[in-house]
């Protein structure tokens, strides 16, 4: 048993080299990945960006057969077919965009087994006609991506998944894998139910996509801060979703007016429009794109580098999913929300019209929640998907903004009793009734005014016992059974704190300030200078994706162009050794990007060479006697650069008189701003912190005097 579940593993491993170029699995993929290759039926709940695809891919490629795939967009369908293409991959669809003879010639491939993939739509898997063709092939397992359409509790339920039903029925012993980015307890257990696979191994890795920044602000000044956000992120591809197509349409135009080039998408549009706007996105041509929850699923592009909403979204499941765009390449990105009651009014007008207020209603308070809350913002969406965060997470605006707290363990224990006493069956407004020693006639009519936690909290408004419960439920000491009239329920967590007294801090409600701090954005993608590396082989990608008529990102990943340019490859070893880099793409392209390192090295070096002439040159006339102010006039350059050009002869050894620029005064006060500010040697923050009292290069050529003293003495 041990021997084939290592040559499983070989094999399995194989695959991922080969076709997708990586070394090894993501969390949970290989566990998931085995169990379907003997045979089980799966659930799998990972974040966007976690590596879902190859959960069933690569045991579709490995068993004899085809693997069956229900996509719900067409767009997606199509741009996952030519990603599995591109890795050299036979994988095809069937929809209603081919022609009949399109069509006949891939039944004709299906039939000879040359297809390992088939992608189709959950109203083509329900054709009779389709499902002749199915009796007729050897398929070997069948996928349900964006599986949550099928739950009425999704976030996007679609009644055309409900007929994927009968599968299991019809194929008892062919694997059914479920997945799904976004899905709270609720739903998962309404997805395997709908598909009749209750007894499949639930596997859902974390939820915690630790690359993507949180920020909320409010929405007043929208746009104002919109153009700095992107300001501020030259070159990056974003999506900013609104709530209206409308508005989708005045912000791209508001947006080109002032030179940046932005598109629109809304379903107003005709299929064809849509479908362009799309692909000139995924390709690059339109870098950022406005557009309403109508640009969904179908968006497969791995190097969106943020993600705005104009307005706040329905409930968190959208809200994370549409978050989850951004950074799918594991690359540092951004997500910022802009929070306003007007947007809340406007959707509760929207669950007026729904059959279903009092869940929608429920779901929306938790996005507003969230909006408001001042503890970490990631441990209240992970909270949300039933995974606890021990620590705060740093990358969010509350984090970097910490608001100040106070030990509430009492409080908390106070309400976790007083829903155990309630047994756990109402909601929180009976709770804090409770809390509270309220003479409301349900309370009394129920005899809760009996029990021992009744009045225990009447010190406590119930306002402020609302923002307890509130940050209790962020915490993740307790949930909400949305099934079951919005009941409070504890968690395991709740009983550390109930046995152990844990302490909790509590946020203070009355020093609450919103927080509208925008970091500013840091180039995140390359390190180390080498950015303008990183930048050839982009648009070396970009040229390649153009002549092969495929998207950008199909050849290779942001993060692969990262590791190029961080590592730069220049021989077929080394550059297999690069995620992302398989035998297939290496074959197809992989001597030219390799031979734009070299060229770009060889640049490198003569510049490099270049400008150590001119330094030399520069302490050359030094030597000679000139000044400072003859030798920028002899150069034709300013003070900064010339003194930059001494000051790294300096560091090199060279014998600079220090003098020549500054007096000892001058010379002394540097040297106590360095001390004050803890040594750091930044030039730009020393003039800052001096009131900009000693000119720049003066400061510039100190600090290397200094630095290089300090050397000598260690």
């Amino acid at each position: 048993m041990q021997a084939y579940l290592d040559d499983t593993s070989f094999m399995i491993k194989k695959i991922l080299k080969k076709y997708f170029g990586y070394d090894k699995f993501r969390p949970m993929q290989e566990e998931v990945i085995k169990s379907i290759l003997n045979g089980k039926d799966g659930m799998v709940i990972m974040p966007t960006g976690g590596g879902k695809s190859l959960c069933y891919q690569i045991p579709a490629i490995a068993m004899n057969g085809i693997g069956v795939v229900i996509s719900p967009l067409i767009a997606l369908m199509k741009d996952q077919v030519e990603a599995l293409q591109s890795n050299g991959i036979n994988a095809n669809y069937l929809n209603s965009t081919q022609t009949t003879q399109e069509q006949n010639e891939i039944i004709q491939e299906l039939e000879s087994n040359k297809i390992k993939l088939l992608y189709v739509s959950p109203e083509k898997l329900a054709s009779r006609e389709f499902n002749y063709l199915l009796s007729r092939l050897n398929i070997n397992l069948f996928a349900i991506d964006e599986a949550h359409c099928i739950s009425v509790w999704g976030h996007d339920f679609r009644p055309e998944y409900t007929k994927m039903r009968y599968i299991k029925k019809q194929y008892p012993n062919t694997p059914v894998i479920a997945l799904t980015a976004t899905a709270d307890p609720l739903t998962q257990k309404d997805i395997m139910e709908q598909l009749n696979i209750e007894g499949a191994k639930m596997y859902q890795s974390s939820f915690n996509r630790s690359n993507l920044s949180l920020t909320v602000a409010p929405g007043q000044e929208r746009f104002k801060s919109i153009l700095n956000y992107i300001r501020q992120r030259p070159n990056q591809s974003g999506i900013i979703y609104c709530l209206s197509r409308n508005s989708t349409e005045k912000l791209a135009e508001k947006l080109r007016k002032i030179g940046i080039n932005a598109g629109y998408y809304h379903a107003g549009l005709s299929t064809e429009e849509r479908a362009a706007r799309q692909d000139d996105f995924i390709s690059d041509r339109v870098p950022i794109i406005c557009a309403t929850i109508a640009f969904g699923m179908g968006i497969d592009k791995s190097n969106v580098r943020w993600v705005i909403h104009y307005n706040l979204p329905k409930n968190i499941e959208s809200y994370y999913q549409e978050i989850g765009r951004a950074g799918r390449d594991g690359l540092n990105s951004d997500t910022l929300l802009f929070y306003s009651y007007a947007d809340v009014l406007v959707h509760k007008k929207f669950i007026e019209e729904s059959s279903m207020k009092e869940i929608l209603t429920a779901k929306l308070n938790r996005i507003q929640e969230y909006c408001q809350a001042k503890i970490c913002r990631r441990k209240i969406l992970l909270s949300y998907f039933g995974e606890n965060l021990e620590e705060d997470c740093g990358n969010c605006d509350v984090c970097k903004n910490p608001p100040n707290v106070f030990d509430g363990t009492t409080i908390v224990q106070k309400a976790l009793s007083a829903i155990i006493r309630l047994e756990q069956k109402v909601p929180a407004r009976t709770v804090i009734d409770v809390l509270r020693g309220s003479n409301r006639y349900e309370i009394l009519k129920n005899n809760y005014h009996k029990i021992k936690t009744y009045g225990v909290g009447k010190d406590i408004s119930y306002n402020d016992w609302q923002q307890y419960i509130t940050q209790m439920l962020h915490y993740g000491f307790i949930s909400i059974a949305y099934d079951n009239g919005n009941a409070l329920k504890i968690t395991e967590k709740a009983m550390e704190v109930l046995k152990s007294s844990k302490e909790v801090d509590l946020i203070s409600l009355h020093e609450l300030t919103q927080s509208t701090a925008q970091n500013k954005a840091k180039d995140k993608l390359v390190l180390g200078g080498k950015e303008e590396l990183f930048e050839q082989l982009r648009k070396l990608r970009s040229k390649i994706a153009y002549r092969r008529n495929t998207k950008p990102y199909m050849i290779f990943s942001d993060n692969s162009l990262k590791q190029m340019a961080e590592e730069e490859p220049t021989t077929q070893f080394e550059m297999l050794m690069i995620s992302g880099v398989g035998e297939y793409k290496y074959e197809e392209f992989g001597e030219e990007f390799i031979n734009c390192i070299i060229e770009f090295k060889q640049k490198a070096i003569k510049a490099n060479q270049n400008t150590a002439n001119s330094f030399k040159l520069s302490y050359e006339y030094y030597q000679q006697g000139f000044s400072l102010e003859q030798i920028c006039k002899m150069r034709n350059m300013d003070q900064i650069t010339i003194v930059s050009h001494l000051a790294s002869m300096l560091e090199k050894g060279k014998q600079v008189d220090i003098y020549d620029f500054v007096d000892p005064l001058e010379l002394s006060r540097i040297d106590n701003a360095l001390k004050m500010n803890e040594g750091k040697a930044d030039a730009k923050k020393i003039y800052i912190y001096m009131n900009e009292d000693i000119e720049f290069y003066k400061i510039r050529i100190c600090i290397s005097y200094l630095k290089t003293m300090q050397m000598q003495y260690c």
